[in-house]
């Protein structure tokens, strides 16, 4: 989709500022174009087209009902792919309003500060195009525990991978595997969906196991093509209780013929930190085998420093909410560089994931950041596919 075409709703209640925003969007190129002077109009306008835009750009001190209400709501009802907060408020406050509409579901595109410029517009519009595309709807697609298990049964479900670049070289060096769940019909069903589904019904562990199976096969398929990369596989706190799972993951890698230095399992840092005394021991048995252990969304958790020194991790990753928008955003910034203080103590390899923009990929090089994983790269990709995309970033990274 170019950007000409893209679908946009511009609400703002100042009306010069209105008139400015739909003629600078004019002299872009867009012509499906939509405006509402504040969110009690905005809502009904979005109700009654035949298509939810593709853009809502969205003023946050509005009269009546503020922007903060209305981005809840459309959130909740689904009326838009993504927005943009167009605001000149404090960056406090409005990267409380964006992990708030992320947390609801709707993809975030970033904020736009006032007065708008072709320049500021382009550059958000722009990651609509570049970046992971509209958001599936939790309500596109509803699965039952059964279909889950018809899926994982059949084959249905299928691991993707995402590379994963060195910031001094741009080498691809690893990658992620990643479920992926395509429907007869072409419907993807989001992990968001079936992946609670598989821990209620604690199927979740074969789910890791298969991940850990296709990544292995893949792996070897790639070292064929002098494709060396680590690869990594997530793993739930259901897969640390048991004293076999050790000795079952490394049975897996013996069978395909894989060093276990080639793995590393992400487990992310609150399900660690929920039974500590319990996911210690497993944890450095998996170390003592040589596997990999990544502290996945690195932030997000509410782990004390002290637990997360005693746990034998060799990697680090920062969670995608700190990394979006860093650039302009000092607070993400500081959480970033003391994310990347605390691992160079702690001699860990640290990957920033959620890398969309040049812009991203720069500051979080500045700062010395490790590894980049994101859609400025590739998005996940089949594994007979990875090859491709590794040669479009080679021909594309300066």
């Amino acid at each position: 989709m170019s950007l000409a075409d893209l679908r946009v709703l511009l609400v703002e209640d100042h009306g010069f500022q209105r008139r400015l925003g739909l003629r600078l969007l004019g002299d872009l190129g867009l012509t499906h174009l939509h405006e509402a002077a504040d969110g009690f109009q905005a809502l009904d306008l979005l109700r009654s087209l035949p298509e939810v835009p593709d853009v809502v750009l969205v003023d946050l001190d509005m009269p009546g009902m503020d922007g903060v209400e209305f981005i809840g709501i459309v959130a909740q009802d689904r009326l838009a792919h993504s927005i943009a907060v167009v605001s000149a408020m404090e960056p406090a406050l409005l990267h409380t309003v964006q992990v708030m509409a992320k947390a609801s579901g709707l993809r975030v595109l970033g904020c736009i500060e006032k007065p708008l410029t072709p320049g500021k517009l382009t550059t958000v519009l722009s990651l609509y195009e570049s970046g992971p595309g509209p958001m599936a709807m939790p309500s596109d697609v509803e699965v039952s525990l059964e279909e889950v298990r018809d899926a994982l049964a059949h084959g249905d479900i299928t691991a993707h991978f995402q590379p994963q670049a060195e910031f001094g070289n741009g080498k691809i060096v690893g990658v992620e595997a990643l479920a992926r769940w395509r429907l007869a019909d072409g419907r993807m069903v989001p992990p968001a969906v079936f992946v609670p589904l598989m821990e209620a019904g604690g199927l979740v562990d074969e789910l890791t196991s298969l991940m850990l199976v296709q990544a292995c096969a893949w792996s070897k398929r790639w070292q064929a093509r002098d494709l060396d990369l680590r690869v990594s596989v997530n793993v739930s706190a259901q897969n640390l209780t048991g004293p076999e799972v050790a000795d079952r993951y490394e049975a897996v890698l013996r069978e395909h013929g894989v060093n276990p230095e080639h793995i590393v399992l992400e487990i992310t840092e609150s399900s660690v930190m929920s039974d500590t005394a319990r996911g210690l021991g497993m944890l450095a048995r998996l170390r003592l085998k040589g596997f990999g252990l990544s502290v996945d969304d690195f932030g997000t958790g509410y782990s004390s420093l002290s637990q997360l020194s005693q746990i034998p991790f060799t990697e680090l990753k920062i969670d995608r909410g700190f990394v979006s928008g860093a650039p302009t955003q000092p607070r993400k910034r500081a959480m970033i560089e003391t994310s990347l203080d605390l691992a160079r103590k702690l001699d860990l390899c640290v990957v920033a994931e959620g890398v969309e923009t040049d812009d991203e990929w720069q500051l979080l090089a500045q700062l010395g950041c490790d590894c980049a994983q994101g859609y400025l790269i590739s998005a996940p990709v089949p594994g007979e596919e990875l090859p491709d995309a590794i040669q479009r970033w080679r021909q594309t990274h300066h």
